[in-house]
């Protein structure tokens, strides 16, 4: 288990910055792997993610502008980096700085490998600012 630890105050949860949450999704988004560290800090099994959409920890705080970017460069570039507010079992929320990178296997079917990696406050603190923005102009 790693060291998670939540501030009462906030309802934020942290976790270290020298740990890494690993997902992996098929071509829809539904999770078909997810390491020890996701669950611990999205408040959820393994059993109950595996077969979600990934979008099961989306925050309602995300503007759908950030998830079109992600996806214009998944389809573009083949991989996306930026900065995700996700919601947690227990309504929580914690951050995350995230590289996703679509992958191509040699069948042809395409899965998204997801790393991510807890970012600076400062860019938190910048993100919360610009996403509320940009949820007041959807």
């Amino acid at each position: 288990m790693a060291d998670i630890y939540q501030d009462p105050t906030s309802g934020e949860w942290f976790y270290p910055a020298d740990s890494y949450i690993l997902s992996e999704t098929d071509e829809h988004g539904t999770l078909i792997y997810v390491n020890e560290l996701f669950c611990e800090i999205a408040g959820y099994t393994k059993e109950e993610l595996i077969g979600q959409p990934h979008n099961h920890v989306r925050h309602p705080d995300m503007p759908r502008m950030a998830f079109k970017g992600l996806w214009d460069d998944l389809r573009t570039k083949g991989f996306w980096t930026g900065f995700v507010k996700n919601r947690r079992k227990d309504n929580g929320y914690y951050w995350v700085y995230s590289t996703v990178l679509r992958k191509e296997h040699p069948d042809g079917h395409i899965t998204y490998l997801s790393l991510r990696i807890k970012p600076a406050r400062s860019d938190v603190d910048a993100c919360t600012k610009l996403y509320a923005q940009w949820k007041g102009e959807e």
